[in-house]
């Protein structure tokens, strides 16, 4: 700009300017370089002073921490597992667990005939017979003992001419032996023998068998909650089903495999029991067996029923000591004297075992028995068995299973009006 005779002008040639943003980029430049520098510089003293700067930490006893890795977050999926929503449904499926592995299923094969034509002789045509194996029913036991004893029901092994074969959990089967059968419940034994198992080097060692455990069926409550497995069906195997005691004491007249008889003093249960599930066990909500599932009601709705383990302990205990199961035998037949009985036969007293021919005509007095040899004789009652007075609650069937073979007893007998004392010493019955 120029001053001339005090006036200023402006010159009016133009000027190339640089816009207002080249500034901006120019000072964006100047940071952008100051920046990078200074990394680079950064990155070189760090090399160079790092190391001095860790010793000097080192010699300070300070651990600068490790790097932080992130990994990818892994999605493990986990199987889902059902959880109880009661502590009694809990210690259900735990009974069942724990015990299913020593419940066992029972099938039951033989040689039956078959009689067919050929069909290719037309003339004179010939019945021809052939023989082959056919499953022929079904039942349930369960472990007893680890080397191989299953107890189960005497009506499902009750046929001599019959195989047995034990088919476990898992699904393996073992040829089975009945060591014995008991004469007077409806109880028997069987036995398999262990698993072979050979290891890499060639030894050999046998695996034992999971067993039961057993309880005390004179504790049981009514509306106790108890638990059935068996065959059910003689086709589902491990079945189980879940009630209550629905009754104590009870007598059946039960039938199956051939066999009808009377059994006393038996658990009821509404736990479903169906066929097949015969000798397989009933338990507790501890696992503990407190029952052998026997029989059903026929026509009834969960009416089921069972002998009582109490009465099996002594079996169990017999075929491990003598190798069969034996009962003391008196030799006589008999009626229990009810009100009815009494008044229909004019007899002198209302409880008692009335000494009396079989069905069929039997005599009353086994030949060659204990009774006999005591002098016992057709139409005497039986007033006492060793001090326990005889009555329909407390049968003579009851009072002598408490007794072995050899037991020198005596016996309270009414005879034509009088009472006399007999000493009797018990036979053995075995099966």
């Amino acid at each position: 700009m120029e001053e001339i005779k005090g006036e200023k002008f402006e010159l009016k040639t133009p000027l190339l300017k640089a816009p207002k943003r080249s500034k901006v980029f120019v000072i964006s430049l100047i940071i952008l370089v100051s920046f990078v520098s200074g990394l680079i510089g950064g990155f070189f003293s760090a090399s160079y002073y790092w190391p001095k700067i860790d010793e000097f930490l080192g010699k300070l006893h300070i651990q600068l921490p490790p790097p932080k890795v992130i990994e990818k977050e892994k999605i493990i999926e986990k199987e889902s597992v059902y959880l109880p929503q009661t502590s009694q449904e809990e210690a259900i499926i735990k009974v069942v667990k724990e015990t299913s592995p020593a419940v066992v299923s029972i099938i039951i094969t033989k040689e039956v005939e078959k009689y067919y034509i050929s069909p290719f002789e037309f003339e004179f045509p010939e019945l021809k017979k052939e023989i082959e194996k056919k499953e022929i029913g079904g039942g349930s036991g369960f472990f007893i003992s680890e080397d191989g004893l299953v107890l189960t029901n005497r009506h499902v092994v009750l046929d001599e001419k019959a195989e047995y074969t034990i088919f476990t959990i898992d699904g393996k089967k073992f040829p089975a032996k009945v060591l014995a059968r008991d004469p007077i419940q409806d109880l028997a034994i069987l036995k398999i023998e262990k698993e072979k198992l050979i290891d890499k080097e060639g030894k050999v060692t046998l695996k034992s068998f999971p067993i039961v455990k057993l309880g005390d069926s004179d504790k049981l409550q009514i509306g106790q909650t108890v638990i059935a497995i068996g065959n059910a069906l003689g086709e589902f195997r491990n079945t189980v089903s879940v009630g209550v005691i629905s009754g104590l004491g009870r007598t059946i007249t039960a039938s199956g495999g051939g066999l009808i008889e009377t059994l006393e003093d038996v658990i009821q249960t509404d736990a479903a029991i169906n066929q097949g599930n015969s000798g397989g066990p009933l338990l507790n909500l501890k696992g503990e067996v407190i029952g052998v599932n026997a029989a059903m009601a026929l026509g009834a709705e969960n009416i089921g029923f069972a002998i009582p383990i109490n009465k099996a302990k002594k079996d169990i205990e017999q075929v491990k000591t003598l190798g069969k199961i034996v009962y003391p035998f008196l030799g006589v037949r008999y009626v229990l004297i009810t009100e009815n009985i009494q008044k229909e036969n004019n007899l002198p007293v209302d409880y008692g075992a009335w000494v009396q021919k079989g069905a069929e005509g039997e005599s009353a007095i086994f030949p060659g028995s204990a009774a006999e040899k005591a002098g016992l004789k057709e139409g005497d009652i039986i007033l006492e068995f060793n001090g326990e007075k005889i009555t329909t609650k407390n049968t003579l069937a009851k009072i002598i299973v408490k007794y072995n073979p050899g037991d020198k007893i005596t016996l309270k007998i009414l005879r034509d009006g009088q009472e006399k004392i007999f000493e009797v010493i018990l036979d053995e019955r075995s099966e």
